[in-house]
């Protein structure tokens, strides 16, 4: 069965750091080919040092990325690059100041070649509450909020605790079950960004060993694959057990609190298998092939919020 290409959109009203996020992705590929469709390449600013050519809307990188330009039909862009030949790793796309980002996410979705990985939306601390009391743009900043699987609350540094503490509010009152991360100059962790490997949130959690509680934020200074254990628990299993669709399903529809991402094969029959995904507020079970290495389950959730006992009792337990 062919793996479906992940789609990441990334939203958030203009001057939020979505530009800034989507060069860091682009610096930061570590050997991922990625595809990212934006609206303006002038707005983007990329390195030269990164760019090894252009041709018409796209411009192709040093580290086998390539980003290409929407112009008036992101459909065409994004089939473009489903039929370029090229092997691509993820898809991102970063939709303008001021459009919703679900919409496009749904667009995304409708590619059979797609799987939606989460939208992301970005929201700076210091303009929030300024352009949340403003009739004319409230409409639009809360229906980006409610498409949101994380809210990344950006240029934190910028805002006192009090204001801070109010933006977190707003952000709550508009979309309460949507996880929260807080943050400057668009620093998002990869493991945020791009969703889990199973093998190496297993490895991650093995050699930091357990993580005592402790809930916390980003404080700028912890960023690196190998620092994430100061920013997150990450829990995994092997179920040996069969476990029924439909009980999986309706735990994604109400999954415990504190839970960032979740991923993972299981057995769902006698020769059935399906991989279980969770991002931010959605979740899906899809048909898998059997795993090499058997089932499995990886989840990770800021340091000392993770629902481990949910999760035992979900994925752990004895049939």
């Amino acid at each position: 069965m062919k793996p479906r290409l992940q789609l990441t959109v990334i939203g958030g009203f203009l001057g939020a750091g979505k530009t800034t996020l989507v060069n860091r992705w682009l610096r930061e590929a570590e050997g991922q080919r990625i595809a990212v469709l934006v609206n303006d390449f002038g707005a983007l600013n990329i390195d030269a040092a990164l760019i090894a050519g252009a041709s018409g809307d796209t411009i192709a990188l040093t580290n086998g990325c390539v980003c290409c330009q929407i112009g008036d039909d992101l459909s065409r862009a994004l089939i473009q690059v489903l039929e370029s030949g090229t092997r691509f790793d993820a898809v991102v796309i970063e939709a303008s100041g001021v459009s919703d980002p679900w919409r496009i996410a749904q667009l995304g979705m409708a590619a059979p070649e797609l799987a939606l990985e989460g939208v992301i939306v970005l929201v700076d601390a210091a303009a929030a509450m300024a352009q949340a009391r403003d009739p004319l743009l409230a409409d639009t900043l809360e229906r980006q909020l409610k498409a949101a699987d994380m809210v990344v609350i950006n240029k934190v540094d910028s805002v006192t605790p009090d204001e801070l503490a109010r933006v977190r509010e707003w952000v709550s009152s508009v979309a309460s079950r949507t996880p929260q991360y807080e943050t400057s100059q668009s620093r998002l962790p990869r493991v945020l960004r791009e969703g889990l490997s199973l093998s190496e949130a297993r490895e991650e959690r093995d050699a930091r060993g357990c993580t005592q509680p402790g809930c916390g934020h980003d404080d700028h200074s912890h960023h690196e694959a190998h620092d994430h254990g100061e920013l997150f628990d990450t829990w995994s299993c092997r179920p040996g057990r069969v476990f029924d669709p439909n009980a999986l399903r309706a735990w994604l529809r109400d999954t415990p609190p504190g839970l960032l991402r979740l991923k993972g094969v299981l057995r769902t029959g006698e020769a059935a298998w399906s991989e279980i995904q969770f991002a931010g507020r959605h979740g899906a079970l899809r048909k898998a092939d059997a795993p090499v290495d058997g089932a499995a389950v990886v989840a990770i959730g800021l340091r000392g919020c993770l629902p481990v006992a949910a999760l035992e009792a979900a994925f752990a337990a004895s049939a």
